[in-house]
């Protein structure tokens, strides 16, 4: 059981556990569960000046590091460090990150392209388990900011992650 499936149990949400080869990004994560990238979320977590946010975009797109400090309102947010992450979330692998920022106590930012898919793949919080679930269940009763995060397809070379 993970900290995804323990939350998800706790409300009541429907999903199935994919296990699979280990994968340190999002983009190995799809090809490992054999899913368009389009429907794997990505989930980086940002450091702010008031503490942590997590972005949240389909792993087939680029995050755009300007729109999310539009979106924070905090000129000086940056891509949390493999130290920080390790420091402050011991129990998560790198490149499994939640795309749940509440379960990292953590500001959540969602891409609404996001909501563009009926079912999505998310880490479990370790590298080598997904979740699939439907996005109106996973999102259902969360506070959540959905902004534009994701860089635009032809710019994305651009974007600084």
């Amino acid at each position: 059981m993970s900290i995804v499936t323990e939350y998800l149990d706790a409300r009541g949400v429907p999903y199935e556990v994919i296990h699979h080869d280990p994968s340190m990004s999002s983009l190995e994560e799809a090809r490992a569960v054999h899913v368009d990238a389009d429907h794997v979320l990505k989930a980086v977590v940002i450091a702010t000046r008031a503490g942590r946010a997590v972005a949240v975009i389909p792993a087939s797109r680029r995050l755009d590091l300007h729109l999310v400090r539009e979106a924070l309102a905090d000129p000086c947010a940056r891509l949390a460090t493999e130290d920080e992450l390790q420091s402050e979330y011991p129990s998560i692998e790198l490149g499994g990150a939640p795309a749940l920022g509440w379960l990292l106590d953590a500001e959540t930012l969602i891409d609404p392209c996001v909501l563009e898919s009926d079912t999505l793949v998310l880490a479990a919080g370790n590298r080598t388990e997904s979740v699939r679930v439907q996005t109106r269940d996973l999102f259902r009763g969360e506070h959540a900011a959905f902004v534009r995060l994701a860089a635009e397809p032809e710019s994305a070379e651009m974007s600084e992650r």
